[in-house]
């Protein structure tokens, strides 16, 4: 956020937040801001008991909050609550330096792509004397014209699956490849603790969302801030999944707070006499063929304690050595990234043509400003919005499997997990995946049937605008699929999800096998079908 937009957003925020709580105070019962008040120290005293940060700060502002609240008046409670609101605004708040974005924009995609391709000198030796760029390595398809079009007509908000910490960077460098204009968008708090990432979010826009903090004042002050910012023409980013998807699949259960923003941002648009009032909503998927984080991640779906581990502060995002691993046998094995930006919406989930029109399911175009009105006049209504937004985000969803990009990690991740799943009905899920390793193989002639079915199979949803099948797995067999799927898997992960030896594939680490095959879930591919025969 530029700094001539900063205080006057923290301003209207702070500003917003504060009257809607001190009306629904006056409509209540007396003891509705001591509630709210009091429900901040609760959630706040479990936060810092749980923070692995340095929380000395917190809670000295905390013990001198909870002192000033003790008998406290009603003008006093309004303070505490300002109070509040403001500190959360502080945290929250992102930064926008030009120097430094035009620093990123000029330096970071070639210092990536040449980092990238000095780790196979043959492949930047081959390039030369063209230096080597992160285009390279990262390719952006889909509705990138429309897109766009559309950034000249209104508010942008895009909205990311989200696989891996990667996705920050590369979604950045997808926004700069795009010719778009910088966004702000919300980061885990997490991020800004690496010092390189840190640096440059907090100089780019990006704005702190930490995950510990939990009462609904933290939530509303984070919505009203998003709201604000797109109001006020700052394009944003919103990842809907809220976290990475620790199972591997593609995301179905949105997060629906943040996505509402651009629901209640277009309403006050129109209000205010706006002049491009249109917020639009792009949904993008971020493709990898292998996931850096895989193992952590699938582990942490796989225990019951993931439910407490929101925030993984140790996975293989925080060594350095192994994102260099990663990135590196990802470049030897030339297993680009695919971006792709799906068709844009409006924020009542329907289509949106280049002119800006919301089109309705004929592809003719509706006024969709009629939505918002009741006897002719604009009119709030909470239940309404919230309905809208649901069908946003399933919108956003069919976007997400619409564009999801199959590779053959994806293919032979599914064909075998199931294979091996009909062969061993174990009622218990969790024992068949710590038992089947041991023992458990598929003969090779049976996997290319199986490969070779489920390829089909996805070859008929890719032809019906359901699923988008890589070009490897497009154009190449089950012998090659499962070749370049065995190569990934062993290239990077301490185990591979499977391996061959002789004319047998057996599972190497059954977590990881089910994380990859988890990517076709949704699609309702019947295991029976794609099975060998």
């Amino acid at each position: 956020m530029r700094a001539k937009d900063k205080e006057r957003i923290v301003v209207e925020t702070t500003r917003r937040v504060l009257e809607r709580e001190l009306d629904q105070a006056a409509q209540s019962r007396e003891a509705y801001l001591d509630n709210l008040i009091h429900e901040v120290f609760y959630f706040e005293d479990r936060r810092l008991e749980a923070s692995p940060y340095d929380t000395k700060d917190d809670r000295r502002w905390l013990n001198a909050l909870r002192e000033r609240a003790r008998n406290a008046s009603e003008r006093d409670k309004r303070d505490i609550l300002e109070a509040i609101i403001r500190r959360h605004m502080d945290e929250v708040v992102g930064h926008f330096s030009e120097a430094t974005y035009r620093l990123s924009t000029l330096i970071l995609p070639a210092a990536l792509g040449f980092l990238l391709n000095t780790m196979t000198p043959l492949k930047l030796l081959r390039g030369l004397p063209r230096l080597p760029d992160v285009a390279d390595n990262v390719t952006l398809g889909g509705e990138t014209e429309l897109v766009r079009a559309l950034e000249k007509r209104g508010t942008i908000i895009l909205t990311p699956t989200h696989s891996s910490n990667l996705d920050s960077i590369i979604a950045g460098w997808a926004i700069y490849a795009a010719g778009l204009p910088p966004f702000t968008y919300g980061a885990g708090l997490n991020l800004f603790h690496n010092k390189f990432l840190g640096f440059f979010m907090n100089r780019l826009g990006a704005y702190k969302v930490d995950r510990l903090k939990q009462h609904r004042l933290y939530k509303d002050v984070l919505k009203e801030y998003a709201t604000v910012t797109i109001e006020s023409g700052g394009h944003n980013l919103f990842f809907p999944g809220g976290t990475r998807s620790r199972s591997g699949a593609i995301e179905e259960h949105l997060k629906l707070g943040l996505l509402g923003c651009g629901l209640r941002a277009y309403a006050n648009n129109l209000r205010a006499n706006k002049e491009n009032p249109n917020v639009y909503v792009v949904p993008c998927t971020i493709n990898y063929q292998l996931v850096l984080e895989a193992e952590t991640l699938i582990e942490d779906h796989l225990k019951e304690a993931g439910k407490q581990r929101y925030i993984i502060e140790d996975d293989e995002f925080s060594r350095l050595e192994r994102i260099a691993a990663f990135l590196k046998n990802l470049v030897s094995l030339d297993a680009r990234i695919d971006v792709v930006f799906s068709r844009p919406l409006d924020p009542f989930g329907n289509f949106v043509d280049e002119a800006g029109r919301s089109l309705d399911g004929a592809g003719r175009p509706i006024d969709i400003r009629r939505y918002l009105l009741r006897d002719g006049e604009l009119a709030e209504d909470g239940a309404r919005d919230a309905e809208f937004t649901r069908l946003l985000g399933e919108a956003i969803i069919d976007a997400f499997h619409r564009d999801t990009m199959i590779y053959p990690t994806h293919v032979v991740g599914w064909t075998i997990f199931e294979n091996l799943r009909r062969r061993q009905p174990d009622p218990d899920f969790y024992r068949f995946l710590r038992q089947t390793g041991r023992d458990a193989s598929l003969p090779m002639a049976e996997a290319y049937r199986a490969v070779d079915r489920t390829l089909a199979a996805l070859g008929r949803l890719a032809e019906r605008s359901r699923l988008r099948l890589a070009e490897p797995s497009k154009t190449d067999g089950a012998p090659e699929a499962i070749d370049r799927a065995l190569k990934l898997f062993g290239c990077y992960h301490k185990r591979p999800a499977t391996e061959r030896r002789g004319d047998r594939l057996f599972p190497g680490d059954m977590n990881l096998l089910y994380y990859y095959r988890n990517r076709l879930w949704g699609y309702d591919l019947d295991p029976a079908a794609t099975g060998a025969r």
